[in-house]
């Protein structure tokens, strides 16, 4: 299965506007069935994130979020307070 990250925007006339984002995160760190649950919590905390999908047996988290709301840094550091380092997929660290 090919995991890519997906992310809807619409370019106009030069300028990007805020739209709706969903992205796929690989999470490290998770060991046990409570850990999707946590992530869970930490990433629907971030502001303007209305979806998130944690899947203990791929260690990945598919979130929606408003990108004029926040950003992938906010998501990423939601989860590493939480002990749960997370990373877009495609993105190094």
């Amino acid at each position: 299965m090919t995991i890519a990250i997906l992310a809807s925007g619409l370019l106009a006339e030069g300028a990007a506007h805020a739209a709706q984002q969903t992205v796929i995160f690989t999470v490290e760190n998770m060991t046990c069935a409570a850990c999707p649950y946590i992530v869970r919590k930490a990433m629907a905390s971030v502001a303007s994130v209305t979806a998130v999908d944690v899947s203990y047996a791929s260690k990945t988290a598919i979130v929606t979020f408003d990108d004029a709301q926040t950003s992938l840094d906010a998501i990423t550091q939601a989860s590493a307070n939480a002990g749960y380092p997370a990373k877009p997929v495609g993105q190094s660290r």
